[in-house]
């Protein structure tokens, strides 16, 4: 049963997101359940959990990516080669400070590791306008290797 303050709540979710946040929060640490709209509350936490899968991802795909051009990309590697190290560096960092708010996504990043190579050497290949053939279709190093700060190919 829908009570009134949830209406209340629900309509708010859709009119002022940020607001229904501080509602929400407030209702909680007050003990407040029945005020609690807890449809949009469980989609927006099943949204966080989605939210960091995608970012480790996207992450990921990035730092293949600058390694792949890194490697493979000569003739801009003199002129660029100090910015793709940063970014590197960077993207390295990111992603051990997902793993460190969330170790339990460390087996996923294994499970997405050889898609994220695939995708980012796609992506190297359009950027650097090298055939696509130029990157190896296997990953150039394991995974730990990848994220290894002390590495680079």
């Amino acid at each position: 049963m829908v009570v009134p303050s949830q209406k209340k709540q629900k309509k708010l979710y859709e009119t002022d997101y940020h607001l229904w946040v501080l509602e929400t929060v407030k209702n909680l640490q007050n003990k407040e359940f029945e005020a609690i709209d807890w449809e949009n509350l469980i989609e927006e936490v099943s949204d966080l959990g989605r939210r960091d899968r995608k970012k480790l991802k996207s992450l990921l795909k990035k730092l293949i990516e600058h390694l792949l051009k890194l490697k493979y990309w000569q003739a801009e590697k003199s002129r660029n080669q100090g910015h793709w190290q940063a970014e590197i560096t960077n993207f390295r960092q990111l992603i051990q400070d997902e793993l460190e708010d969330s170790p339990s996504l460390q087996p996923y990043l294994h499970e997405i590791y050889p898609q994220c190579y695939t995708e980012a050497r796609k992506i190297a290949s359009q950027r650097s306008q090298l055939p696509l053939n130029t990157f190896p279709e296997e990953p150039i190093a394991p995974l730990e290797q990848i994220l290894d700060e002390n590495w680079l190919p």
